[in-house]
């Protein structure tokens, strides 16, 4: 990893705890969530299941719906990297194109 392209990062104590902070809390964010989705879906297929188990699986819908949701807030929380020096060079180079 070269000096461009490691995170954008605040160099102070502050400045890194505010960070660790915005990241627990997407953390946190993210399970409740995760629980939200779990606990309301269970819910759903069991009033399907009660009520027309022989009929057509209509909590399909909002289980694959919400679950498109779910599965971005997750990459968000999870797996997209943060911002580089060489991310903001290369935007500020594309700034500077267009006023010219």
């Amino acid at each position: 990893m070269t000096i461009t392209d490691t995170p954008v990062v605040p160099a102070s104590d502050e400045g890194l705890r505010e960070e660790a902070m915005r990241r627990l809390k997407g953390r946190r964010d993210f399970h409740a969530h995760l629980l939200a989705y779990v606990l309301v879906n269970v819910l759903l297929w069991a009033i399907w299941a009660a009520t027309d188990l022989g009929g057509f699986p209509w909590p399909l819908f909002p289980t694959l719906g919400w679950g498109i949701g779910v599965a971005f807030n997750a990459w968000d929380v999870y797996v997209r990297r943060p911002i580089t020096e060489t991310d903001v060079e290369r935007e500020l180079e594309r700034l500077r194109r267009r006023v010219r």
